[in-house]
């Protein structure tokens, strides 16, 4: 029996698209940084707002597939979303990737300085902090606005809609400063 080559290819196609779906990875893990969510959704640009509540770096964490531009997670008994927003150049596993670690951060947190864990506990940048550490304590930055995390001089944060800061690293790749209006400076920075 032989097929016609479009009807072969269109069967290649579908199996194709189908291949994604049953071989999304699934694992345990711990998530990178202090996240924010509303108990259903937790959005790459890790907004503050009222009503959300903070899950620290290291919270334990299952991933249990992915969704139209999301990662479907479990966290604590409860199935949650983490939401690629802002981040869409990045495909889904790789985006699940840089939230949800293989291995728990809680020793790597532990071996820092004090004043860099206190800076991460309470979701803040301190002068001296490695590219790691201010993920770990503000999440990452949004790819869209932070093509180059690796060797970019400026991070580019919100903490809403309106809210813009900027980390600047020196050439260590160290926090060296911050730019932010007064009031939002008091707010992630601590000095």
């Amino acid at each position: 029996m032989t097929h016609s080559p479009t009807l072969l290819a269109a069967a290649l196609a579908l199996a194709a698209l189908a291949a994604p779906a049953s071989a999304q990875e699934r694992y345990d893990g711990w998530l990178c940084c202090n996240m924010r969510t509303d108990g259903s959704w937790i959005s790459d640009i890790n907004y503050v707002e009222d009503g959300k509540t903070v899950l620290p770096a290291g919270t334990p964490v299952s991933v249990s597939g992915y969704g139209r531009q999301r990662v479907r997670v479990e966290i604590d008994g409860k199935r949650q979303a983490i939401g690629n927003d802002y981040s869409r150049d990045l495909a889904l596993p790789a985006f699940a990737s840089r939230y949800v670690l293989k291995d728990d951060p809680a020793a790597r947190i532990a071996s820092w300085p004090a004043k860099v864990q206190e800076a991460v506990r309470a979701a803040k940048v301190t002068p001296g902090m490695t590219r790691e550490q201010v993920t770990t304590s503000l999440g990452w930055p949004v790819s869209s606005e932070n093509p180059d995390v690796d060797n970019a001089e400026i991070w580019r944060f919100w903490l809403d809609s309106f809210s813009e800061f900027q980390i600047h690293f020196d050439a260590q790749g160290r926090v060296s400063d911050i730019t932010a209006a007064p009031t939002l400076k008091n707010r992630v920075w601590l000095p």
